[in-house]
């Protein structure tokens, strides 16, 4: 009980991508995976949300987690802070499960269905929603690349501005690419940050 209580304190925190749909206590719910259409995950939500306050839901569906964590996305040589999904086409649902409740969910434009065993839902453990936050609060961004190896780019900043090169290594990581430039007709390795370089 003392876990549900700081797992469900936690959720609060605006760092974390979640839609409370009700503040009553949430005693004996558990979390639920609910699959959705990729790229409606938060259509479902919102729509949960307003279908549980008109139905009188209230006391039995209390939030939804929409998985995902900060990543910087470059792109044209500018860097841009997005939400990626951590699993596309799920959120996470905190309920009282009974046929209703199911019926409810199941009926939402955009669920496909229920994760569990057979015909069954099946609720997540406290430990691996504890695991799934923490990822979602992890404090340092990922790097997403929009090129790959053996891409032409043009090198945007720095000494080498305006040079071409070819993508030999990419370290999303560190945000880091690894370019052969020719330099005196030798390929020369440079490495750059990904916003100093721009895909061709």
């Amino acid at each position: 009980m003392v876990d549900e209580i700081k797992i469900q304190e936690n959720t609060d925190r605006e760092d974390i991508n979640i839609v409370t749909i009700s503040d009553l206590p949430s005693d004996g719910a558990k979390w639920y995976v609910v699959h959705t259409y990729s790229g409606h995950e938060n259509k479902v939500a919102t729509t949960l949300k307003q279908r549980v306050a008109s139905l009188g839901f209230m006391d039995r569906v209390f939030k939804v987690l929409i998985p995902t964590q900060k990543k910087i996305v470059v792109s044209e040589g500018k860097k841009r802070e997005v939400d990626e999904h951590i699993l596309p086409g799920y959120v996470v649902i905190l309920m009282k499960l009974s046929d209703e409740v199911w019926h409810l969910v199941r009926s939402t434009r955009g669920v496909t269905g229920f994760v569990g065993v057979g015909t069954s839902p099946t609720p997540l453990p406290e430990s691996e929603i504890r695991i799934l936050m923490k990822f979602m609060r992890m404090e340092a961004p990922k790097f997403e690349a929009r090129y790959s190896v053996g891409d032409g780019v043009k090198i945007i900043d720095g000494p080498w501005k305006d040079f071409m090169g070819k993508v030999d290594e990419v370290n999303e990581e560190q945000g880091r690419v690894k370019v052969l430039v020719s330099v005196f007709e030798r390929e020369t390795p440079m490495e750059l940050e990904f916003g100093q370089v721009v895909a061709l």
